[in-house]
């Protein structure tokens, strides 16, 4: 049975969203309800912001150019998901948007790019970062948008690491080579998983995360994965484990 109808077009608003509020569409919004997906005043669509559910809404002219949404009835009240903030290595452009998108899919409460020594691409573009999000929401019915965080060099974030928060990082050197086995031997509540550049970490980066107490190193297998697969598979455990797939 469906959660949610995937026959209705989604739409991201960053607008406040109740019965009865009018919400004025972008230009480029409004090309989009009009030129991509043809709607015409009155025609409805789904749209959602992140904090207020999921509203059905009603298109109505502005202008000859402009366009407003009018929001009507609730379809899905908003839902939380797990406290999980995704950290990674930044990549370069496309497998960026890759990663940004599945790790929104996944669930992450947070997108929080680390700099590190082999990391290969240091500038972030953190607009093109939560475009991606929201395209990954919009598609797949989520509710829910993570935060974007400025980037930090991995040795500030450890140094401010929040006690209460498990820190999983993936390492092909971890000593438990089952990665159900480690998170199995950990308690659900906030979470972070890290992920490394495409080199790895450096042997004293790798000795700075291993001494903080939050630690605890997994193993993804046999096989070396490029981070953008990395993303997907340490996420995905972590979910089956601690998260809500549970």
């Amino acid at each position: 049975m469906a959660v949610h109808d995937f026959t209705s077009q989604r739409l991201f608003v960053d607008h406040p969203l109740a019965a009865g509020t009018r919400v004025p569409c972008t230009p480029e919004q409004a090309s989009y309800l009009r030129g991509v997906l043809r709607l015409s005043e009155g025609d409805e669509i789904l749209v959602f912001n992140g904090r207020d559910g999921e509203w059905r809404a009603r298109l109505a002219e502005q202008g000859k150019r402009g366009a407003a949404l009018e929001a009507m009835a609730l379809a899905r009240p908003q839902v939380g998901g797990p406290d999980l903030h995704y950290l990674f290595a930044p990549l370069k452009r496309a497998r960026l948007d890759y990663m940004v998108q599945k790790a929104t899919e996944m669930g992450a409460s947070r997108l929080a790019p680390v700099l590190t020594r082999h990391t290969v691409a240091e500038r972030v573009n953190l607009g093109r970062m939560r475009a991606n999000a929201i395209e990954a929401a919009e598609q797949c019915g989520i509710l829910r948008l993570p935060d974007v965080a400025e980037p930090v060099a991995l040795p500030a974030l450890l140094e401010t690491w929040d006690a209460s928060r498990a820190l999983i990082f993936c390492d092909e050197g971890a000593e438990q080579a089952n990665p159900l086995v480690a998170l199995g031997a950990l308690r659900p509540g906030p979470l972070a998983v890290l992920i490394g550049p495409e080199g790895g970490f450096s042997p004293d980066e790798r000795e700075m995360i291993r001494a903080l107490p939050q630690a605890t190193a997994i193993s993804l297998g046999p096989r070396i994965m490029r981070a953008d697969t990395a993303a997907v598979a340490a996420l995905a455990l972590v979910n089956a484990v601690l998260g809500d797939w549970r």
